[in-house]
Formats: C-alpha cells, sequence, structure tokens
C-alpha cells in the first residue's frame, strides 16, 4: 500500500515512454522535459534528439531518469527514497576532546630507528648484513625488525639485481 504523498507528483515509466515517442511527430526531448531535465530536454528539442543518437540512447536511460526525478521529488518532500516519513528525530551526541581517550603511548624503538638511518645513508635501500653492521643487532633481530616495516606497509622487499641479495627498500626515504 503507498503512501498518499508518494502517489503525488511521481513520474511514471510509462508516460515517459509514450513522451519519449514525440520523436515520431518531430518532437524531441519531451520525456527529458517530463523528468525535470529542462537543459538537455531543449537541447533535444532544438537538434532533433542529438540527431537521432541521443533520443535512441534515452530508450535505455529513461528509467533512470524517472527515478531519479522521483527520488528528487521525495527528497523535496521530507521523504525517504522509498516514499515513507522520516518520523524518527534525529539524535546527534556531542562528544567532547577531552573524553576522546589517547592512544597508548608507545615506545620508541631504537632498533628500528638505527635502521631507519642506516637505510637513509644507503638512498633508502638496506640488506640485512648491512642492517647487522649499522646496529650490532643480532641477524635475527635484524630481520624480524624489517619483516614487520613490510607488514605495516612501510618497506617493500625488492632483489639487488647484481648480486641477488634481499634488499628492503624504504620508498619514504
Amino acid at each position: 500500500m503507498e503512501t498518499r504523498a508518494s502517489q503525488t507528483g511521481m513520474n511514471k515509466v510509462g508516460t515517459a515512454y509514450l513522451l519519449w515517442l514525440g520523436c515520431l511527430l518531430q518532437v524531441h526531448g519531451l520525456h527529458r522535459l517530463y523528468n525535470g531535465k529542462i537543459l538537455t530536454g531543449l537541447l533535444w528539442m532544438f537538434s532533433f534528439g542529438l540527431f537521432g543518437f541521443g533520443q535512441l540512447i534515452d530508450l535505455l536511460l529513461i528509467p533512470n531518469m524517472v527515478d531519479e526525478h522521483n527520488t528528487r521529488l521525495r527528497a523535496s518532500q521530507g521523504l525517504l527514497p522509498g516514499g515513507a516519513f522520516q518520523n524518527q528525530a534525529v539524535i546527534q551526541r556531542v562528544i567532547p576532546v577531552d573524553a576522546i581517550p589517547l592512544p597508548p603511548k608507545l615506545e620508541p624503538n631504537p632498533l628500528l630507528m638505527k635502521l631507519l638511518q642506516a637505510a637513509e645513508a644507503r638512498g633508502g635501500k638496506l640488506s640485512v648484513t648491512q642492517g647487522v653492521m649499522a646496529t650490532g643487532a643480532s641477524f635475527a633481530q635484524v630481520e624480524t625488525a624489517l619483516l614487520h616495516m613490510v607488514r605495516e606497509g612501510y618497506v617493500e622487499i625488492t632483489n639487488n639485481p647484481e648480486t641477488g641479495v634481499v634488499t628492503y627498500e624504504f620508498k619514504e626515504l
């Protein structure tokens, strides 16, 4: 059962197709005017439906034109897209900035900082061995830290084209 408001003023697809047939009488664009597309309706009228091509394409576009027009009309009447009245009050809750919890404070990781500095000194590329030499950490620690940065999206894994060594590339450096 449709509400009375949704029945008044709503366009019908069948009517739009009948108006489209006006092109047979050399009156183009009536279907566009019917759906509130005044500018393109007038353009269609004076250009014979964009030389017939626009008129033919509109055969496929008419259902969307009608839906778009009806949606705009419902919105202007304060109705939801389906035609129902908006009867629920909008509740707005303002949260003060002081009430937003701060993220936990992260301690700086000295190993990651040393790896970043080493990569910066080498043009944004670093191997595990170079990381070990620059930081003094073990191979396992350096590789774990680099793989963590890969998972977080800060580093990409590549290979040196000459030696084949696995290289971690810092794109932001």
